[in-house]
């Protein structure tokens, strides 16, 4: 366990920052881990690929698919759902670009990453690419301290602050995990690891714009994986890189991508390592019951809680006046928005009220909702365009009220009373998702995409991690050809 002093909890830098976090990443054993955390991680890892699964086919995932597989050469990691090999580095980018590929994936909510878009795609390739057998115990370890590195190294810059600007969070904070993961793996020892982590940081970047509407947002954490999973590599070969990269004042990875943070102090670099391994982050990842950006789900969940204590209140847009929606900074930032026609579903998916409109007319906010023939349809426009997002400056005010958010529906007859609803927090932050609830997701999610015995296989080994089995069955079985949704069909 690693305590803080006064002095580093008020943004100093922390001294040895990147050397305490490496030896704790080297020493660290499945033993030294309590069971819960464990077991949480192999269902964490079983989220990611459903997501994953149902990613590899959806039409921006072939075009970049495409677009990689005619600049690379066949090599011995497989594109997941592809029954293609290339080298690690782009099969690692490709698999991570299909993880993230449709707003169903994992993200921690203080601190914005997702994680397992960045930390299964760089393990699996690299379990592939080496030649040493590498136990499955092994394998779950570097996984879980890949889960966990992620957001501690956003916490070190408040995490969702940076997010607020501009900055695509995950993108920034995931290339040290997929290196300190992937360098777990090959069990290097500490040094190796921070001049892993070190290369790995020096390629950290991300640009929020991606978010209306390209198809790169899909594949920013895909950089992140395979820069990790690069430095990994790297290093392995005897190739050196940053020493003390977190903690350096002038162009280390906390001074530099803190410089203009609008907290105070604008940097917390002692989170990255306090309490570790007692308070442990992977336990802060959320899963998503809804495809769309974390920050929507709040406003759904607002829209529910209408429909469940007022069953008629939203039956007819006409009569609705406005729907005023009170969220945090980042919430506002990244989804207090109404993307303009023609909609693509990346933007479709990253705007709170667009996602809202589709709670009010499906009832629901999944896969279906962003197919692209539903898009388009006015009666989810007529009411997109019924909310007014708003930033409240009271729900920034900590990680405890960040996730708030406030909905007050007014309605065209004055005399009819105005309907105020409050949701502290949505559902899969608070509370999370529990282990079957995640396990139904991913049956769910898979059906009809890929064989039944080949689904229940994979199930099978992911939640049998760390008792012996053979993790290659795990990849090959990925590598095998899957399906396109219908509803995405050209």
């Amino acid at each position: 366990m690693v305590e803080s002093t006064e002095a580093e909890k008020s943004g100093v830098q922390v001294p040895g920052l990147t050397a305490k976090l490496c030896e704790w990443v080297g020493a660290l054993q499945l033993s030294d881990v309590p069971e819960e955390v464990v077991t949480r991680t192999k269902y964490l890892i079983l989220d990611g690929l459903a997501c994953a699964i149902i990613g590899a086919h959806l039409p921006w995932s072939e075009t970049g698919t495409k677009a990689v597989l005619s600049m690379e050469a066949a090599g011995s990691c497989s594109v997941w759902g592809w029954e293609k090999k290339i080298g690690p580095l782009p099969a690692s980018l490709l698999n991570s670009s299909f993880i993230q590929s449709f707003e169903l994936d994992d993200f921690h909510s203080e601190a914005p990453i997702h994680s397992s878009a960045v930390v299964l795609p760089a393990l699996l390739a690299l379990l592939q690419h080496t030649e040493s057998p590498v136990a499955d115990t092994q394998f779950l370890i570097a996984a879980l301290i890949g889960y966990e590195l992620g957001p501690r190294v956003g916490l070190g810059l408040w995490g969702g602050d940076i997010l607020s600007r501009g900055w695509h969070s995950g993108a920034v904070f995931g290339p040290a995990a997929a290196a300190a993961a992937t360098s777990k793996l090959l069990n290097l020892q500490p040094g190796k690891i921070e001049e892993a982590i070190g290369i790995a940081c020096t390629q950290a970047c991300g640009l929020m714009s991606a978010q209306y509407g390209s198809m790169v947002k899909r594949m920013q954490h895909g950089f992140a994986a395979r820069n990790g999973l690069f430095s990994t590599l790297m290093v392995s070969q005897g190739y050196t890189g940053i020493k003390e990269v977190l903690e350096t004042p002038y162009g280390g990875f906390i001074s530099t991508f803190g410089n203009g943070g609008t907290r105070e102090p604008p940097t917390t670099p002692h989170r990255i390592i306090e309490n570790l391994g007692s308070a442990w982050e992977l336990q802060n990842i959320n899963v998503k019951p809804y495809a769309s950006m974390a920050a929507t789900h709040g406003t759904v969940d607002c829209i529910r809680k209408i429909q469940e204590l007022h069953p008629n209140a939203l039956s007819d847009v006409d009569e609705v006046e406005e729907i005023i929606v009170e969220m945090s900074g980042p919430a506002f930032k990244k989804g207090g928005w109404v993307p303009e026609r023609p909609v693509k579903s990346t933007s479709a998916q990253m705007s709170a009220p667009y996602a809202a409109a589709c709670q009010i007319v499906d009832g629901a906010v999944f896969v279906q909702q962003f197919a692209p023939a539903f898009l388009e349809r006015e009666e989810i426009w007529k009411w997109a365009h019924k909310f007014r997002c708003v930033h409240n400056p009271e729900f920034d005010r900590d990680k405890k009220t960040m996730w708030g958010q406030k909905m007050t529906t007014s309605f065209k007859n004055a005399s009819r009373e105005k309907i105020e609803v409050f949701v502290p927090a949505p559902r899969g932050v608070k509370p999370l998702l529990t282990n079957e609830e995640i396990l139904e997701k991913w049956r769910k999610l898979t059906e009809d995409i890929i064989d039944v015995d080949v689904r229940d296989k994979i199930e099978g080994l992911v939640l049998g991690l760390g008792g012996g089995i053979e993790v290659h069955q795990i990849v090959e079985l990925l590598g095998k050809q899957t399906q396109q949704l219908a509803s995405f069909k050209s």
